[in-house]
């Protein structure tokens, strides 16, 4: 007796999922974007600024990160000499993908050209960068 056997062909799919791999560099944990002057009540200010006036130094920031982030918000104001006439900060953490808009506050005391220089850094004992640092100029009259 002759038997036939039937062939059966197996075709096994193999379904492979590539997820790019974005490795995020040291500044690109955070962003800043959106660096401007508001007054008290967060509203923009267009014009030059006054002496004795205060104004609230505020950015957008990004946590660009799947893991919550610690940060030190720091914003330098620096004259036409290029010296330091300003120095503060605010600390916190934001969660992952979490947007927030810190500002700091000040009074200018004397008339000129400013730049005010905005940093996101891991801490104050820790100075690494979250991002790069942006500028942003102040007329005072």
């Amino acid at each position: 007796m002759v038997c036939k056997g039937i062939g059966l062909l197996v075709i096994l799919v193999i379904t492979v999922s590539v997820t790019p791999a974005f490795a995020l560099t040291e500044l690109e944990r955070t962003s800043i974007l959106e660096p401007r002057l508001e007054n008290a009540f967060g509203v923009p200010v267009l014009d030059n600024i006054n002496v004795n006036q205060q104004i609230q130094i505020s950015s957008d920031i990004t946590n660009h990160q799947t893991n919550s982030q610690n940060f030190v918000y720091l914003v330098q104001i620096k004259n036409d000499l290029d010296l330091v006439v300003s120095l503060g900060w605010i600390s916190g953490q934001l969660t992952p993908d979490q947007e927030l808009s810190p500002s700091l506050s000040w009074t200018p005391s004397d008339s000129g050209k400013y730049i005010a220089e905005i940093f996101v850094w891991e801490g104050l004992k820790n100075h690494s960068a979250l991002s790069e640092f942006v500028k942003l100029s102040i007329n005072v009259s």
